[in-house]
């Protein structure tokens, strides 16, 4: 099982790390990550493998949205099967 999350806000230092460590924490393995950063605008997406949670997804889901709250960035996560099915024609 996989999930997508998503980053955006101000630039800072630490965003990659501190969203990673927070994966690491819950054992969700970072597959791939992709970001930007477009003027002082961060944006990125990580695909986590999450086989292996040591939390209910909900709870990962709610965690990472509180350190972006925390970081004053918007973080959600999805599902992949929710993902798949929001893109699926």
């Amino acid at each position: 099982m996989r999930a997508v999350i998503t980053v955006i806000g101000h630039d800072a230092i630490g965003i990659l790390a501190k969203v990673s460590t927070r994966c690491s924490e819950y054992n969700a393995n970072v597959i791939e990550v992709t970001q930007s950063v477009l003027q002082d605008v961060f944006a990125m997406i990580m695909l986590v493998d999450i086989s292996n949670l040591s939390i209910p997804f909900a709870e990962l889901s709610d965690n990472m949205s509180a350190l972006g709250k925390d970081l004053s960035l918007s973080i959600h996560t999805m599902h992949e099967d929710i993902f798949n099915c929001m893109h699926h024609i």
